[in-house]
């Protein structure tokens, strides 16, 4: 069997094993270790468990534990609710303010968080009953929730960023920085769209008979910008070369976790020992996947499958735009199914030297890789932000849900065409900060 055939029907293997439901590492090392064993022998498990554990012997691996801790922290705290409550403030009396504030708040908890699921429940719980409340439909009630909750995986510091970065060796300071300005006009897309159906099916009636004072609106200020300062923080550290992201992440976390401490008073045990918890089982999946990854990855070099694909797309001698239209497509299909830690670290090691052979920027690549993957978190069937909303608002259906999303996701695609159009919104601000890369 050539090795082209035999990578048509591993694909097809994986893929029903992880619709069967299995979870995504175990999925990943099976399908691994079952096509080692029937093509290469027994012989070829014998370094399983070195190539395991070798996946994690990584340094930059700990960044992740840690952005997670300072997400955790962050989600157990009200700062999602003082966020939001300080950009409706702001812009109470624009159109389509409330929707607004709400995707900034996202926008911003994102940034914190890192997590599009924790951005959805921490916003969706207070945004989306304001929003009814003050006549706009459920579907842009909820559709611009499910939407802003994506941008955890662009702004940084992003743990999706981590991940591509661990997977294909490139600089993760550099990415964080890629990831700022197509997430701000991602944020703006999403803000034009709330302007524009305001405008035209109506909503944003006042429910407070005064508008709020400048003392109510710089009172909400001070509990919101420390959060804000400690991003501002990590992404100068990272570009700026003063110390690592591992390093910059455990200092995150520990400021954050202070600042939960001293902003809230949340001092119990319980509390703390609860972010811990949580932190612990995220990280613990996302590692695990990793290390699976690392094995699924080893098995298809060694059957001379990823070599053999590269080479079968350079001999088609495709335009580059046709190549980077079908990879776009690729992975908008694989996002739909599967999460986006596992689509990066399986498909960017195979994509990442044909999309440099084609002449495109790898940091430019990982922006336009991470805004399928927000696309896939609000498309079924796995759209695990859909699921989080119809949670928090059961009265509002999946496909009422679905359809609020639809307008935010075609300016996805939007800005998926104007980053290929214009490439330097998310090269510029890496190469002005830190050069040239290498």
């Amino acid at each position: 069997m050539s090795p082209l055939i035999l990578g048509v029907v591993i694909a097809v293997v994986t893929t029903l094993v992880l619709l069967s439901g299995v979870p995504v590492a175990v999925g990943l090392g099976a399908v691994a270790m079952f096509f080692l064993l029937i093509v290469d022998g027994p012989d070829s498990l014998r370094f399983m468990a070195e190539l395991f554990f070798g996946s994690l012997d990584d340094f930059t691996l700990l960044a992740i534990p840690m952005f997670i801790v300072m997400g955790a922290a962050v989600a157990a705290s009200p700062a999602g609710r003082d966020l939001y409550d300080a950009l409706d403030r702001w812009l109470y009396h624009v159109p389509g303010g409330l929707v607004i504030s709400n995707l900034g708040g996202c926008a911003l908890f994102s940034a914190l968080s890192g997590s599009s699921p924790a951005t959805c429940a921490a916003i969706g719980k207070m945004g989306i009953p304001a929003m009814r409340e003050r006549g706009y439909s459920d579907r842009l009630a909820a559709g611009s929730i499910a939407a802003g909750g994506t941008l955890g995986i662009l702004i940084p510091p992003s743990v999706t960023m981590i991940v591509y970065g661990i997977a294909t060796e490139t600089s993760i300071g550099r990415l964080f920085l890629a990831g700022v300005l197509p997430g701000l006009m991602l944020t703006s897309l999403f803000m034009a769209w709330a302007l524009f159906s305001t405008w035209r099916y109506g909503g944003g009636k006042p429910v407070r008979a005064t508008p709020y004072s400048l003392r109510e609106k710089l009172s909400a200020l001070p509990k919101v910008l420390p959060f804000l300062l400690i991003i501002a923080g990590v992404v100068y550290v990272l570009y700026g070369g003063v110390a690592t992201p591992s390093e910059t992440a455990g200092v995150g976390a520990f400021l954050v976790i202070l600042l939960v401490m001293v902003i809230y008073r949340i001092w119990r045990p319980s509390a703390l020992w609860s972010v811990m918890k949580d932190s612990t089982r995220e990280s613990v999946m996302i590692l695990f996947i990793i290390a699976a990854s690392g094995l699924f990855s080893y098995m298809l070099s060694s059957l001379y499958v990823t070599q053999s694909l590269a080479e079968w797309i350079v001999a088609l001698d495709a335009n580059r735009w046709t190549l980077m239209f079908l990879i776009n497509i690729f992975l908008l299909i694989s996002g739909f199914f599967l999460p986006p830690v596992a689509v990066i670290l399986m498909a960017a090691p195979i994509l990442l030297p044909i999309i440099s052979a084609a002449g495109f920027d790898p940091y430019w690549f990982a922006v336009v890789l991470t805004v399928n993957m927000e696309i896939g978190l609000i498309t079924p069937p796995v759209g695990l932000n859909l699921y989080v909303l119809n949670g928090i608002v059961p009265d509002i259906s999946l496909p009422d849900i679905l359809r609020g999303a639809l307008p935010f996701m075609l300016c996805m695609v939007l800005g998926i065409v104007l980053l290929c159009i214009f490439p330097e919104l998310a090269t510029w601000l890496p190469t002005y900060l830190m050069g040239e890369a290498s």
